[in-house]
């Protein structure tokens, strides 16, 4: 079988619907978010731990629903008018807690978006009561939204993960590989993103394919630096 050295490729990820894996942990939030026309409310909260897919799932209704996507942290009130002229994706709400600026144009970006009569989509880490939002108003709204999660992933998802997301770097290990992987690694998606990397560095840094011997040098790297 011919190996595969490291070349410096750039990395294409796959955001289309076809490119998203369904699997029991996310199959209601994919469900939910192709029924967005019925979302009660016209606004839903994904939620879901890092790198579980939600900004690829937002691509998804993003792209279904004409809609902007705009990063919680980046937004103004200055920003509200030009936005709710469609529907909009807000991701990473949860980072705005320590924020009362941004809450207060996310609040006011809420009301029109919804009284222009477009959807709204908001994501982030762990539950929306975890967020830690201090404006009552905004708090209060996100509570009451329909709200979708994404869980941590199962051997079959995560090995199709680690596959795809390989296959974003233009990267194609042998198989022996992932379920190499699979024994040892962290079961979850930021693993999968950070060993992934990690595998692409490696390979180019060391001008070696990537093989089991490789994989068994990032895994220990990873190990070391999460004690």
């Amino acid at each position: 079988m011919a190996t595969q050295l490291g070349l410096d490729l750039p990395v294409r990820t796959a955001r289309g619907r076809d490119d998203f894996l369904v699997a029991p942990s996310n199959a209601m939030a994919v469900a939910m978010i192709e029924n967005w026309r019925n979302w009660s409310g016209s606004k839903m909260v994904l939620t879901g731990p890092k790198g579980a897919g939600k900004t690829h799932l937002t691509h998804v209704w993003a792209d279904a629903a004409q809609a902007t996507i705009v990063t919680a942290s980046n937004l103004t009130t200055q920003d509200v008018p030009s936005l709710a002229r469609s529907s909009v994706a807000v991701e990473d709400v949860n980072r705005i807690a320590a924020n009362p600026d941004t809450q207060t144009a996310l609040f006011h970006l809420h009301n029109l978006v919804l009284a222009e009569g477009h959807s709204l989509l908001l994501t982030g880490t762990g539950a929306v009561a975890h967020w830690g939002i201090t404006l009552p108003d905004l708090d209060s709204r996100m509570r009451g939204a329909l709200e979708a999660s994404i869980d941590a992933p199962d051997d079959a998802l995560l090995s199709a993960v680690l596959v795809k997301l390989l296959a974003d770097r233009q990267l194609m290990p042998p198989p022996d590989v992932i379920p190499y992987l699979l024994k040892r690694m962290d079961r979850s998606f930021a693993a999968a993103n950070r060993i992934v990397a990690e595998l692409d560095r490696e390979s180019l840094a060391r001008k070696r394919p990537i093989t089991r011997a490789l994989a068994a040098l990032v895994l220990d790297k990873d190990d070391t630096a999460a004690r």
